[in-house]
């Protein structure tokens, strides 16, 4: 993640200038980055989804505002404002198609409502693909011609960019890499959006919540199923304390875990032949700085090794991401400059 108490000073920026703005179901995010994706300033404020999508496109345009007054430049400074938001939407026309943690913002006109709102155009995406852009401009896959970003929370959220393009689709769905077919067994999982086998529903943090819970009715001996039996809360930060704690319970779940990611990258490298593939999102583990996050990784890589096409098993890039939660509005900037500079 980018470190906000050093943010560039308007005088040494490289101009024009761009707003970036992410929507989520908890938090709004907004920034200002210069043409080299460095950020002047940064606001964030709670979503209040049910106060309804209206209110909440009205505060995204304050916010812009808001970093523009932070950084002391004008708005017109701004050249284009980028927005990601949860999807699936209709891209052409800058409508919210279900909104999923955002009750009773389906069909909203949320583009255009912000764009009023904050006085800019505005270029839209999805929030997942806005932040696979942050990572290829300026984050771990600077410098790499092409990515895949995988965002492991919740749910799995998805990223291509290949080229400077952003793979939206044709029918705005493109990207969508947690919903390819991991398993196609007819007693595969079921991912919440209905469909069985979706690397979703193995990848999550809901999916490693709900696999944990079944192993512990079958056996409940161990640190984590002690943990449980003390009252404290199974989650995925609980399941790899106790695999750094040696739980064969815990350490089997999250090797689980990296199995089926590298099932699901490889389907991904196959099908893209991206230079980078980068994982982020809530559930790394603790990344490359913790134990358990270093071993997850290495897992993917191994499984990946095992299946992918020799040349792509050597010179494919797996890592994670390194911007965090400013990913998405650093990326919504980025494609937001993209749109200016070719329109």
């Amino acid at each position: 993640m980018a470190d906000r108490s050093r943010r560039l000073p308007a005088a040494d920026a490289r101009r024009p200038l761009y707003a970036g703005v992410d929507l989520g179901g908890t938090n709004i995010k907004a920034g200002l980055v210069d043409d080299l994706g460095r950020t002047l300033a940064f606001h964030t404020e709670p979503t209040h989804a049910d106060r309804g999508p209206e209110d909440a496109a009205a505060r995204m345009g304050r916010a812009v505002k808001t970093v523009c007054e932070q950084a002391g430049v004008a708005l017109d400074d701004v050249a284009r404002v980028g927005l990601g938001t949860p999807g699936p939407q209709d891209l052409s026309t800058g409508v919210i198609l279900r909104a999923g943690n955002l009750p009773g913002w389906d069909g909203f006109p949320v583009r255009d409502r912000v764009a009023l709102h904050a006085g800019r155009e505005v270029t839209f995406a999805n929030d997942a693909n806005a932040a696979a852009y942050g990572e290829f401009w300026v984050g771990s896959a600077r410098g790499s011609s092409s990515l895949v970003l995988l965002t492991l929370g919740t749910g799995v959220g998805g990223g291509i960019i290949v080229g400077d393009m952003n793979v939206e689709g044709a029918h705005s769905h493109g990207s969508e890499c947690g919903h390819i077919i991991v398993d196609p067994a007819p007693t595969a999982r079921r991912c919440p959006c209905g469909q069985p086998g979706h690397l979703e529903a193995y990848c999550s943090a809901t999916s490693l919540v709900a696999r944990a819970r079944e192993a512990l009715a079958e056996r409940a001996d161990g640190p984590l199923a002690a943990a449980v039996s003390r009252g404290e809360n199974l989650t995925p930060i609980l399941i790899s304390a106790a695999a750094a704690g040696g739980d064969p319970l815990a350490h089997g779940l999250i090797l689980d875990t990296a199995r089926w990611l590298g099932i699901g990258i490889v389907t991904l490298m196959h099908a893209i032949d991206p230079e980078a593939v980068v994982i982020g999102g809530a559930m790394t583990f603790g990344g490359e700085s913790a134990l358990v996050g270093t071993m997850f990784l290495e897992a993917v890589r191994a499984e990946v090794r095992a299946r992918a096409f020799p040349v792509l098993a050597e010179k494919t890039l797996i890592r994670y991401a390194s911007l965090g939660g400013d990913a998405g509005y650093i990326g919504a900037a980025g494609l937001a400059r993209l749109a200016h500079k070719i329109p």
